[in-house]
């Protein structure tokens, strides 16, 4: 048996490789940002490039610093920021413009035009999605409409869309040469092209956005051997699954009514709904959860927040209030309360509950008392009451109330954001020994296809806790908390005007 399972995390601002071993257990890891590029209010890019370099270099990286080499691993498994599109010529490899990143904005009169002849709603029975900025399909109909050649190439067949997953698992089984084109019924939900009930590309929806299925990978479970990496010797590519996805797998949320909460750029809830397809009339999500090997796929409910950890580094990179993240927990503990004020970062628009592309963000209860503490207070509850909001609708769709929140991300090290995440939800939050569950995912996916974990009861048996916050608010303060928040909400909508 072979010593190690490998993950690519292929995030929106940086690129990981985390090596497991048969505990879970971190045994090495290497990460590097990759550029945030903005050419125009609301458009966000990043060069495919770049990432693919980036992802071989931290997977040779962190095998220099475990002292194995290719030889030592049992297969290795990607995960991905989802939404993110790509457009490359097959023929060459080279992207035709940079990728187009989930909170791009620049599709709004695409979705503008749709929701006014037909609703938000018009792809939701077939997608589980309302139409919005978010999601892959109208990116595609775009790059089409405004990118040279592309239209010609796709409809010839040289075209190829691929989410973040499919660009690299394309280029690491070979590229023009012979790379696999594929990507997982996770990153296929997310495109609003996909039909939840054929797991398949949706043909009424491909014609009426006028895109080429040509263009579009195949879809495949999120768990089997797509193809093999050259650069590794070979080494089988054995999961793939959107970012999320893979953290409610790495959670071992594998049961009806499990959840966990992913803090990161933005912030993403799940709660696991089995093989039932539950369509949500609260703002939220129906997606797939996994799909493994031959089994029936399991779906989700999420809960979509665009802005969680970007807002720190908002704080930290664009008013330099702070010098790195880190800093924002004792600049917030200076101060007792938000001191009467509330950010709330509709920098791409509302995602979950209300899926407003026309809001933007606001601080609101500004007086001459504020300072920046009280800023920094008010950057981290945003992502909390964010949470209380998603929370809420999740328990009116599914009927469930949650007991219990399962905690993964990078913001989870904050620990006066976890309990102020306590006291506003009213729930205990539980954060787990490891921490990089979205890694954790692909590995666990990757190692199930080729036997290195047995199954799904020997995943959970390794879930561990590291720590639990209970809430200490009272009922009074925490009702006045979150109407202000409300109130705050209000501040953000119109803002844009078509």
């Amino acid at each position: 048996m072979r010593k190690l399972i490998a993950a690519i995390d292929q995030g929106t601002t940086s690129t990981r490789c985390i090596l497991f071993d048969s505990a879970g257990k971190i045994v090495a890891r290497d990460q590097k940002e990759h550029r945030q590029i903005f050419p125009r209010p609301g458009w966000v890019e990043h060069d495919p490039l770049e990432i693919l370099n980036h992802a071989r270099e931290v997977v040779l990286n962190a095998l220099a610093k475990s002292g194995c080499s290719a030889t030592d691993l049992a297969a290795i498994g990607i995960t991905n920021q989802r939404e993110t599109t790509v457009v490359w010529d097959r023929r060459t490899g080279k992207p035709y413009t940079n990728a187009i990143v989930w909170q791009d904005t620049r599709t709004a009169e695409i979705c503008d035009q749709m929701i006014a002849s037909d609703g938000q709603d018009r792809f939701r029975e077939q997608t589980g999605l309302p139409l919005a900025t978010y999601f892959s399909g109208p990116k595609i109909q775009w790059v089409l409409n405004n990118i040279p050649a592309v239209r010609q190439d796709a409809e010839r067949g040289n075209a190829l869309f691929g989410t973040i997953d499919s660009w690299l698992i394309w280029n690491l089984t070979g590229g023009p040469d012979h790379g696999v084109h594929v990507t997982d019924v996770t990153n296929a939900s997310r495109t609003m092209l996909m039909n939840l009930r054929t797991l398949d590309w949706d043909p009424e929806i491909l014609e009426i956005l006028d895109i080429p299925r040509s263009m579009l990978p195949k879809i495949e479970s999120s768990a089997q051997v797509y193809g093999h990496a050259d650069f590794l010797g070979g080494l089988p590519i054995a999961s793939d699954l959107g970012d999320q996805q893979a953290a409610l797998f790495g959670q071992a949320c594998f049961a009806p009514g499990e959840a966990k909460n992913t803090y990161g750029t933005g912030c993403f809830m799940l709660l696991n709904t089995g093989t039932e397809i539950i369509p949500s009339k609260n703002g939220l999500l129906t997606t797939l959860g996994y799909k493994i090997g031959s089994a029936p796929a399991v779906y989700c409910l999420e809960g979509s927040i665009a802005i969680a950890g970007a807002l720190v580094q908002w704080l930290r990179d664009n008013l330099q209030l702070i010098s790195s993240s880190s800093d924002i927990e004792p600049l917030a503990r200076s101060v007792a309360d938000n001191g009467g004020m509330y950010i709330v970062p509709a920098f791409s628009g509302l995602f979950a509950p209300y899926w407003r592309s026309d809001a933007r963000g606001v601080m609101v209860g500004l007086t001459q008392f504020i300072n920046r503490g009280h800023i920094a207070r008010a950057v981290l509850e945003a992502t909390a009451f964010q949470t209380r909001e998603v929370v809420d609708a999740m328990e009116t769709d599914s009927g469930v109330r949650l007991t219990t929140l399962k905690v993964d991300g990078g913001m989870v090290i904050n620990d006066l954001l976890m309990q102020f995440q306590a006291d506003i939800l009213d729930v205990p939050v539980v954060r787990p020994v490891i921490t990089e569950t979205t890694a954790l995912g692909a590995a666990y996916a990757a190692g199930l296809v080729v036997g290195y974990w047995k199954d799904l009861d020997s995943l959970r048996g390794q879930w561990g806790a590291d720590r639990q916050w209970s809430p200490t608010m009272n009922n009074a303060t925490r009702n006045h908390l979150y109407a202000g928040w409300k109130k705050a909400v209000t501040r953000t909508l119109n803002w844009i005007e078509s």
